[in-house]
C-alpha cells in the first residue's frame, strides 16, 4: 500500500458519485432505506452547488444467499417511471465473500469510474439534506473525505446504564471541523485522493471491524483531511436487542480491541513492541481505575455512571487485548468465540 501524498485532482464543475450502501440480512430495514437514497441522490443532482452530474446507488450485498436482491429490484420497478430512475437505480451488488471489509472493497469497485464515494450503512435513515450537505462540504474544503454526524433512534426507550455508558452518544464537531477519526456509517471520500494512496480496506480486519480505523489511518498519514459536516445528519437505528448491558460491554471490548491493534499493525519492528507494551499497561491501569469506579457507581446507585466506567474498563481491557494481538471477532458468521488470536 503506498504512502506517497497524491492531492486530489482539481475540482471540476460536475463530478460522478456513488452512493454505497452494505448489507447483510436486514432486508426490512434496506427496503425503507433505499427509496430515501433515490430521494437524495436526486435531490443532490439538482443542487447546483452540489455539482452532481451523475449518480448512482449502490448495494452491495454480503449475503452469501443474496438475500437482498429482492428488495432491490423491487425498490427499482417502483420508481420505474422516474426519468432519472435507470441511471440512479439502486443497483445490486453481490458480494458474498464474508466479511465487512470484502463488501467495503467491493464499493470501492463499483465506484470505479465515479469522483465521489458516499457511505452509509443499512442501519441508518436519512435527514433532508444529507447527501447535498456532504458534497458541498467537500466542495467547500476540498478535503480528501468529509464525516456526519448520526443520531441514535432507540426502538426502546432504553434504561440509565445504557445512555450513561456513552456508546450512542453522537459524535459532533463544529461544522467544517478537522477530524482524526471517523466511521463509514456517514462518510464521503474523494476517489482522486483514495485511488492516488493506493488504499483499499485491509482484510485483516473483515470479522472484527476496525477496517474503518485502519483505512482513515492511512488516508491521514498519506496527506489526506477528513473534514465535519454538521447537517450532513443520519438517525441510527438501535433495536432493543442492542441496547443492554451485555451488548454494550462487547461492542466497548470490540472497539478497545481493533483501537490498539490498528495502532501497533501500522507500526514495525521495535516501534511496534513498544507500542504493544505501553497499551498493554495503559489498558490494565485504566481498566483498574474504571472498574473501582463502577463499583463506587453501584455503591451509590447511580447507574448512568456505573455505565460510563464499566463500558470504559470493558473498552480498557479491550486494549490489552489488543495490544498483545487478540481480536473480537464481532462480524463473525461461525460460533462466536469471546476473542481470538490472530
Amino acid at each position: 500500500m503506498s504512502q506517497s501524498s497524491t492531492p486530489p485532482a482539481p475540482v471540476p464543475p460536475l463530478v460522478s458519485l456513488v452512493v454505497a450502501v452494505t448489507t447483510y440480512r436486514r432486508n426490512d430495514w434496506l427496503a425503507e432505506l433505499l427509496p430515501q437514497l433515490v430521494d437524495q441522490a436526486s435531490a443532490a443532482r439538482a443542487d447546483e452547488a452540489a455539482g452532481i452530474g451523475r449518480a448512482r446507488v449502490v448495494v452491495v450485498d454480503n449475503d452469501p444467499d443474496a438475500g437482498a436482491r429482492e428488495v432491490v429490484e423491487a425498490v427499482r420497478a417502483a420508481g420505474a417511471d422516474e426519468p432519472e430512475a435507470a441511471e440512479i437505480g439502486p443497483h445490486y451488488a453481490h458480494e458474498p465473500v464474508p466479511g465487512i471489509t470484502a463488501a467495503r472493497n467491493r464499493a470501492l469497485d463499483e465506484a470505479a469510474d465515479a469522483r465521489l464515494l458516499v457511505f452509509i450503512d443499512d442501519d441508518e435513515l436519512t435527514r433532508p439534506g444529507w447527501l447535498t450537505s456532504l458534497v458541498r462540504a467537500w466542495r467547500a474544503h476540498g478535503c480528501a473525505a468529509v464525516s456526519g454526524p448520526w443520531y441514535p433512534r432507540f426502538e426502546s426507550e432504553p434504561g440509565a446504564w445504557v445512555r450513561g455508558s456513552g456508546v450512542f452518544s453522537a459524535v459532533t464537531a463544529e461544522d467544517g471541523a478537522v477530524m482524526t477519526k471517523a466511521a463509514t456509517n456517514n462518510l464521503l471520500l474523494d476517489l482522486d485522493a483514495v485511488r492516488g494512496l493506493g488504499l483499499r480496506f485491509d482484510a485483516r480486519y473483515g470479522l472484527s471491524g476496525g477496517e474503518d480505523s485502519a483505512f482513515l489511518g492511512a488516508l491521514r498519514q498519506g496527506g489526506g483531511v477528513i473534514r465535519f459536516a454538521a447537517d450532513a445528519a443520519l438517525d441510527e437505528r438501535v433495536p432493543a436487542s442492542r441496547a443492554t448491558r451485555p451488548w454494550v460491554l462487547r461492542r466497548s471490548l470490540r472497539s478497545g480491541a481493533t483501537w490498539a491493534a490498528v495502532r501497533v499493525e501500522a507500526a514495525s519492528g521495535a516501534a511496534g513492541l513498544g507500542m504493544r507494551a505501553r497499551y498493554a499497561a495503559k489498558g490494565a491501569l485504566r481498566a483498574g481505575r474504571d472498574g473501582a469506579l463502577a463499583l463506587v457507581s453501584a455503591a451509590r446507585r447511580d447507574e448512568a455512571g456505573r455505565g460510563r466506567h464499566e463500558a470504559a474498563c470493558a473498552g480498557a481491557l479491550g486494549m490489552v487485548l489488543g495490544a498483545v494481538g487478540g481480536r473480537v471477532q464481532e462480524y463473525s458468521r461461525g460460533p462466536r468465540l469471546p476473542w481470538r488470536k490472530k
